[in-house]
């Protein structure tokens, strides 16, 4: 099993120390390594994020996609992971199975009629994480000036922005899905002062067991983009509950994990097929529960191209 990322990350570290935990030859590797060395029988886990620019996604998709066209089994395909990172995608997606999303609308880089855009909106790049960028305009004054923000940003010259309909909230849940179960949930909280809940935002955050009907929404919307690995941020409104986002390269720690279980050995048993134990992995993997944001540095470097 070959889990693909440009970057190492503790938490693609502990995934694939899991998968190891399973008996399961796990390394971590870059595209180019994934091409040379990844084969027919082989799983790939796609974990390709967004770009640092938010102009797009990480460049290596056109390797799993050749991966993919050579039989091996991916986790997150190439068409799945596009539709969680891109925001105007995930709203087609979610729109066309009846999954309840706040109303979103793509601003091009050409703009300049505003009619449609009712404050209050939240405007963010197309693709985005992280919480950057991502502006809250109460009225049409806030929307002119940050659109005069993003009008000075690459991401915006390149893909335009998205707007959507600001849903009120105290907090949000994430829900953490693999293989269409859920192996993992928190509840956010913003910092004072802030109304994004992002932990690096310093929002704040618990583990929760999540509601069935957030559970059923959730499941509803991984199933519409067709992701393996996913999560899924939810805002509870008064009917029920509705998808803010979706991430195909979701980052997780042992806080999310349901009580009494572990996230990682959930997701990895959720998404392990039986695979050829022969191999011997080359890269040294983080120590398992490495969660605590810092970086790994224990696999060699000379591997990752």
């Amino acid at each position: 099993m070959a889990v693909v990322a440009l970057r190492a990350g503790w938490c693609n570290a502990d995934l694939a120390v899991a998968w190891r935990d399973l008996g399961i030859d796990a390394d971590l590797v870059g595209p180019a390594t994934a091409l040379r060395r990844v084969g027919p029988s082989d799983v790939v886990v796609n974990r390709l994020d967004v770009r640092g620019s938010l102009d797009g996604v990480e460049p290596g998709l056109d390797v799993v996609l050749a991966l993919e066209r050579s039989g091996a089994r991916i986790i997150n395909p190439p068409h799945a992971l596009v539709a969680t990172h891109d925001k105007l995608a995930t709203a087609g997606r979610l729109a066309a199975a009846g999954v309840p999303h706040p109303r979103t609308i793509h601003v091009p880089s050409t703009a300049s009629d505003l009619s449609d855009l009712a404050p209050p909106v939240v405007l963010k790049p197309r693709f985005g994480s992280w919480g950057r960028d991502v502006m809250l305009c109460r009225t049409f004054q806030e929307l002119e000036a940050a659109l005069a923000y993003a009008r000075t940003r690459s991401w915006f010259r390149r893909q335009g922005a998205i707007a959507q309909a600001f849903v009120p909230h105290a907090a949000d849940l994430r829900l953490v899905l693999a293989g269409g179960r859920l192996v993992g949930a928190i509840e956010r909280r913003p910092a004072p002062g802030e109304w994004r809940t992002n932990f690096s935002l310093g929002g704040s955050r618990r583990p929760v067991v999540p509601p069935p009907e957030a559970l059923r929404t959730a499941e509803a919307a991984v199933a519409a983009v067709g992701a393996d690995l996913v999560g899924v941020d939810l805002i509870a409104v008064p009917d029920g509950y509705v998808v803010l986002e979706l991430n195909g390269s979701v980052d997780f720690d042992r806080l999310y994990s349901l009580p009494g279980r572990d996230a990682y050995a959930d997701a990895a048993a959720a998404l392990a097929l039986p695979v050829a134990h022969t191999r011997h992995a080359p890269y040294a993997l983080a120590p398992r529960g490495r969660g605590d944001g810092l970086p790994v540095t224990s696999w060699r470097e000379a591997h990752w191209a």
